[in-house]
């Protein structure tokens, strides 16, 4: 609902002169706000408006939110955020930014920065690197740990809220059916009944924060070189006081939409392997299905009386349905992927883990990872050689066990990833399979030798210290007879990552020595 007429506050901030520049101002709307770039600044406006989940009906309230949204902003980007401005209607009735007169209208003053850096013009373009959304989910976790814990009502209670207003949202545009509407809503209402006991627990052990809370693509930006957050929700604290992983499941929603199940994966995993916050994971299909019906409401109301109103409608009902999606469920699984260095077997698992589980996929454990962090080292550094002593990689397969269960104990899927040379780690894996009463797939990467020693010597960067020293011991090693799925390495990742997931994996046991001869 529009509440005043800003057609004269719009038409000054559209025009150059305003700021004393001769280039054009781009204009950027979305359905609460307008953003004007002129020169090497931004300025952006509240709409006046009322919805059920904001209020800018009076230019005192969106003066006030305009310096919340400085202060908050700031906590992950200073750098882009100046300050508040006043829109003043002088003596001589002529509109100024600033100076004698009645204030009519407030602006957030920012640093214009380029719109290819947006993550969602890069996720369009391919821009989007493994390297910088490991760098995304680095600093997502770092925001989320810094966030000040809430305690104001249940886990469960909070998650309703948000279903509430969700339900309200829906019921200011024309776009959907009463009746498809309701088997909608009765729909989450049930998956929170699912997870009620889990969400209380969590807020107990504060996962309840002031967070961002409208964390899609398109507010992170690439910054001289780094990902910063930008435009977090500033209107309503209860809108941003959420779970953590309800949080970071926009921006894993937003990836899935857009068809980059393999980055929202990888987000996910980074960020709980950086968080350890496992035992929360089996939540983030419902948090992202969640996520799908905001977008969907959200553009169903902007599609209300829009020019562009066709469009919008389409682009509501796709997110309708991927929420809908989002709420399939799928029994978990364990798969493990050994192999001697050089098999790719971090590779095969990164890509298998999309495809299996309900969004975002599988959670990956990798044993190099495991070991880097038992040393208090990032995954990079290189190891000296006894942080390979035998009992040292005892504890890291326990680990790798231990985590695995955690996860599968909940109800989600796990894909890990080890040499597995041994009988007892591969005995250990697969009895923690049995604990938890879920389906196993193990996979034994093979290649000839020449093979495994050039992926090994061209290798750069990663979490694996393996070289061709540690190569040539390993195919010294004798496995014994290794009863699992055995797999050509050289074939394509994506070839059998499809074979795992669909379980067309060829079931040939490995020769006694486990690899072919040197």
């Amino acid at each position: 609902m529009i509440a005043e007429d800003q057609s004269q506050t719009i038409a000054f901030l559209s025009d150059p002169a305003s700021y004393g520049i001769t280039g054009p101002v781009e204009v950027i709307e979305t359905h609460i706000s307008l953003v004007f770039l002129a020169g090497d600044r931004a300025y952006k406006l509240k709409r006046a408006v009322k919805l059920p989940y904001v209020d800018f009906s009076t230019r005192q309230l969106r003066a006030a939110t305009c310096a919340k949204e400085v202060d908050l902003n700031r906590r992950t980007a200073p750098e882009l955020y100046f300050g508040v401005r006043d829109i003043v209607r002088g003596p001589d009735g002529q509109l100024t930014l600033e100076g004698p007169g009645e204030a009519v209208d407030t602006v957030v003053q920012m640093m214009r920065f380029d719109q290819e850096g947006l993550f969602d013009r890069l996720a369009a373009t391919g821009g989007l690197t493994p390297r910088l959304m490991d760098e995304a989910a680095g600093m997502i976790a770092a925001f989320h740990k810094d966030a000040p814990g809430v305690h104001a009502g249940g886990g469960a209670a909070n998650m309703e809220a948000v279903l509430s207003i969700n339900e309200a949202g829906f019921a200011t545009s024309h776009v959907f059916a009463p009746a498809e509407l309701k088997a909608f809503n009765a729909a989450f209402r049930a998956r929170l009944e699912t997870h009620r006991a889990l969400l209380d627990e969590r807020e107990r052990h504060g996962s309840v924060r002031r967070c961002h809370g409208d964390l899609h693509l398109r507010n992170i930006c690439l910054f001289e070189g780094r990902p910063q957050l930008f435009d977090c929700i500033e209107f309503d604290d209860g809108l941003a006081t959420v779970d953590i992983l309800y949080d970071l499941a926009f921006l894993l929603m937003d990836l899935w939409h857009r068809e980059l199940p393999g980055l929202a994966n990888r987000v996910m995993n980074r960020y709980l392997d950086i968080t350890r916050d496992d035992g929360g994971f089996v939540l983030l299909p419902f948090f992202m299905a969640v996520r799908a019906a905001v977008r969907a409401h959200v553009t169903a109301t902007q599609a209300e009386g829009a020019g562009d109103a066709e469009l919008l409608v389409s682009e509501a009902r796709a997110s309708f349905e991927l929420a809908k999606r989002l709420l399939e469920t799928s029994p978990p699984r364990l798969v493990a992927i050994g192999g001697l260095s050089g098999s790719g077997k971090t590779t095969v698992a990164e890509a298998v883990a999309p495809l299996i589980g309900p969004p975002p996929g599988a959670r990956t454990f990798e044993s190099d990872r495991i070991r880097k962090e038992m040393h208090g080292v990032p995954v990079e550094t290189r190891l000296a050689a006894e942080a390979y002593a035998p009992e040292t990689s005892t504890r890291v397969y326990r680990e790798l066990g231990a985590r695995a269960c955690i996860v599968l104990a909940a109800g989600g899927t796990v894909v890990v990833n080890a040499v597995f040379d041994r009988a007892d780690n591969r005995r250990m894996i697969e009895e923690v399979a049995r604990e938890v009463r879920v389906p196993f797939t193990g996979i034994w990467l093979h290649a000839d030798a020449g093979t495994l020693r050039e992926r090994v010597a061209r290798r750069v960067g990663g979490p694996s210290d393996a070289d061709l020293a540690v190569l040539e011991r390993q195919m010294r090693v004798e496995p014994g007879a290794i009863g699992w799925a055995r797999l050509d390495a050289r074939e394509d990742a994506a070839t059998l990552a499809r074979k795992i997931a669909q379980g067309r994996e060829v079931s040939r046991p490995a020769p006694e020595s486990g690899q072919a001869a040197p």
